[in-house]
């Protein structure tokens, strides 16, 4: 097969699937992977979800672009709801989950120069976040490795340790205008923020005039049980960013804030030449169909409980392969003792799909349908990974 004139930045899997059904992908020649990668937590309800289908192909019929420049009925629909949903009363639609953080940014930043402080720009992240690919969101997330050879670095982000609450009252000055976390780190290796260290970021923003914005691009809808993880601490954001999920498959992001935070975005400040197109609306709202129906969240939080137990005595058993099972919800993740690819390739030798994330942390990211019976056969399929990697260690060892 002839070389693919594609950019060479992705170091991609030997597979090529075909098409997917529920929580499974099948490859070209008809072998089937359980997908426990959902596209990097993308797929909540799975491969060819028929009301997703149904709702994208209705719409098809109809209209898939107008650009901003119209009203569009779908767009008010899907916002409407979210709004009753949240702590929100504003929504900007985007195409993806960094464009929803860029609007989260600028919407701090504009928050801030309209209450007549253009001095405060700063937003202050953590160490080992993820925020996008943009020039603005890698420098959010401040991390080396996507930072080299992109220029200079955007100003205006101050950086602190994970958890460590001195340093970040230490790094709140005049300047500051907004505190950006993600409730449950995704690449940065599955580590959740605790309940109280949320609640003092409320209660810092608070005392300094200081806005919260949570990237809940990968934990939310749905995925840690709650429809967006912040839930779990009982606390609300100024500004949330939205995506992966909420569009099933389909590219979809939203910028989520209050009426307050959001009093600064004005007409012309901020645009988007795609996003809430009628055809990103349609699904968006047919998602929530299924995510906000009686049921579905104690679904997630019910089958979770079974694999995060049925994952934590699989790291009884194989101490020498699993450290550590991270997580909430139906966003856990397992962090390996031997290098993680290993245990990676292992499952992927079982027919199993996960996704590789920093310290040395492999991620399982089900579609939010997975039934228990199909959490068990995930466990089944990881514990003959494990017990490949330990009968290796063991020969290594003799």
């Amino acid at each position: 097969m002839a070389e693919a004139a594609l950019f060479e930045t992705y170091n991609r899997a030997p597979l090529r699937f075909a098409r997917g059904e529920g929580v499974w992908l099948v490859t070209e020649s008809g072998e089937r992977y359980l997908d426990f990668a959902a596209g990097i937590a993308v797929n909540s309800l799975g491969h060819a979800h028929p009301h997703l289908v149904e709702a994208l192909k209705a719409q098809a019929d109809k209209l898939w672009h107008l650009s901003n420049l119209y009203d569009i009925p779908g767009q008010e629909q899907l916002a409407r709801r979210l709004t009753e949903a949240t702590f929100a009363e504003r929504v900007f639609f985007t195409n993806s989950g960094a464009e929803a953080l860029e609007c989260a940014i600028k919407t701090a930043r504009r928050y801030q120069f309209s209450k007549g402080h253009p001095e405060r720009f700063h937003i202050i992240t953590f160490e080992g976040a993820f925020h996008g690919r943009t020039l603005a969101t890698i420098a959010a997330g401040g991390q080396a490795k996507y930072l080299e050879g992109f220029g200079p670095k955007v100003s205006g982000f101050d950086q602190v340790p994970f958890g460590d609450l001195d340093a970040l009252k230490a790094a709140i000055t005049d300047a500051t205008a907004a505190i950006l976390i993600e409730p449950v780190q995704g690449e940065g290796g599955l580590r959740l923020v605790s309940r109280e260290f949320m609640r003092s970021l409320r209660d810092l923003c608070d005392e300094h005039g200081l806005l919260l914005i949570l990237d809940e691009v990968q934990s939310g809808v749905g995925r840690t049980g709650k429809l967006f993880a912040h839930e779990w601490s009982g606390i609300a954001p100024d500004i949330m960013a939205v995506a992966k999920g909420i569009g099933g498959g389909f590219p979809l992001g939203a910028c989520l804030a209050t009426e307050e935070a959001a009093s600064g975005m004005k007409a012309g400040t901020h645009g988007t030449t795609y996003g809430g197109n009628p055809l990103a609306m349609a699904v968006g709202n047919a998602v929530l169909d299924v995510v906000l129906a009686e049921g579905f969240l104690d679904h997630v939080r019910d089958v979770a409980l079974v694999f995060r137990q049925g994952l934590e005595g699989l790291k009884d058993r194989f101490p020498d392969v699993i450290d550590e099972i991270r997580g909430e919800g139906l966003m856990l993740g397992i962090k390996a003792k031997a290098p993680s690819t290993e245990l990676l390739m292992a499952m992927r030798e079982e027919h199993i799909l996960a996704v590789p994330a920093g310290d040395n942390v492999l991620r399982l990211l089900p579609p939010l349908i997975v039934t228990a019976e199909e959490a068990r056969d995930g466990l089944a399929r990881i514990e003959r990974a494990a017990e490949r990697l330990h009968q290796s260690g063991l020969k290594k060892s003799a």
